[in-house]
């Protein structure tokens, strides 16, 4: 596995980056780049240097937990760094509503107009995924592995052809 230890400096600067982006003020984790500028977040109790002996000895497949992946100017929150960081999450929520919800679960894009670029989505006070935003549609970063693949259910106002605009 190639792996970087994030340096103070550059954790300090994720850290303003996801502040301003997210609200997220702590991330007391050692942080590990890996392929394709994804930083992985390890709470364990081994060191750099103890990491850095036992990469020597053995082949290190992973080590912590993906966090954030790095493209653009955005550094946007794996779909399981949106449960562990929850409680620090204040900014770029965007509220949905129960056919909404549905909808999003199944892997949908969503139409609905907001600020352009990520956004966390939340329905009933849980954050429940994370998209990128045109302003005008948020496009669905749920894994498909998550997704419900069951249909819509019966009472759902998108199965009488109401649009969003109906809602």
């Amino acid at each position: 596995m190639n792996y970087k230890f994030i340096k103070s400096s550059e954790k300090r600067k994720i850290l303003a980056g996801l502040e301003e982006q997210y609200g997220i003020t702590d991330l007391p984790y050692l942080l590990i780049e890996t392929g394709k500028k994804r930083l992985r977040a390890f709470s364990g109790s081994l060191s750099k240097e103890e990491i850095s002996d036992l990469a020597q000895l053995t082949n290190i497949e992973l080590i912590g937990m993906y966090l954030i992946s790095r493209k653009d100017n955005d550094l946007r929150l794996n779909f399981d760094a949106i449960s562990l960081l929850r409680n620090q999450i204040t900014k770029n929520i965007v509220g949905i509503n129960k056919d909404q919800f549905e909808l999003w679960i199944r892997g949908h894009d969503l139409e609905i107009e907001t600020q352009r670029g990520i956004v966390i989505i939340s329905f009933e006070n849980e954050l429940v995924g994370i998209g990128k935003s045109n302003a005008e549609k948020i496009f669905n970063y749920l894994p498909k592995e998550r997704r419900i693949k069951t249909a819509l259910p019966a009472d759902s106002q998108f199965r009488t052809n109401k649009t969003h605009e109906d809602l």
